[in-house]
């Protein structure tokens, strides 16, 4: 269980900070009440929580060896590719990434009467949040931990790591935003992965040797 929590938080702390979804949250705390657009973001990252978690309790039910197999494989793609995304980056890629939330969260107001009410604010930033994370490689890599470990700590450390990194957008803005480097935080998350292969493939190992 805590192995499973301790998973999940690294893993979304580290790959959530300077993603869309963070960067939609600094945008829209600067525009409306931070404490609502908190309420909003963290309601949609935790339902798109449970919802992994189902998931991947759901493909716990294919033989384990396979499971154990294809979560080996989807880490050490991930940590390659994203090792390599972050070969290729430029600070013009990070600017990229915050200028796409600014036009996300633009063509969302757009479409909003001028006057906002609390609750629509917290139905903005869920629904913006939500469509965001959707088939993000967090939601991909939180289904892959639940088919392998404890279901409720990888839930329970990953909702606690969207929870840290909403907060950090929120109150912290622009001032953060601005000084997060997309091409360190990729390379930790590719890292971060490939050490989860590591460890996966030591557990697998020492299974069979058992």
């Amino acid at each position: 269980m805590l192995a499973a929590f301790t998973a999940g938080l690294l893993l979304i702390t580290v790959q959530e900070l300077g993603d869309k979804t963070f960067f939609i949250a600094v945008i829209l705390a600067m525009r409306h009440s931070r404490r609502f657009v908190f309420v909003g973001a963290i309601a949609a990252l935790a339902v798109m929580t449970v919802l992994s978690v189902l998931v991947g309790q759901a493909v716990s039910f294919l033989p384990a060896i396979y499971v154990r197999y294809a979560e080996i494989l989807l880490f050490v793609g991930f940590g390659l590719k994203l090792l390599y995304d972050a070969s290729q980056m430029t600070t013009a890629c990070s600017l990229a990434e915050q200028q796409e939330a600014v036009e996300v969260v633009n063509q969302a107001e757009s479409k909003l009467p001028k006057h906002y009410t609390d609750l629509a604010v917290v139905l903005e930033a869920f629904t913006l949040t939500f469509l965001a994370e959707w088939g993000d490689r967090t939601q991909i890599a939180t289904i892959a931990l639940a088919a392998a470990k404890p279901p409720v700590g990888v839930a329970l450390g990953a909702i606690l790591g969207h929870a840290v990194c909403a907060a950090i957008a929120v109150l912290g803005g622009k001032f953060i935003a601005n000084r997060i480097s997309e091409r360190t935080i990729t390379s930790l998350g590719g890292l971060l992965f490939l050490i989860f292969a590591a460890l996966s493939t030591a557990d697998l190992l020492w299974g069979k040797a058992g």
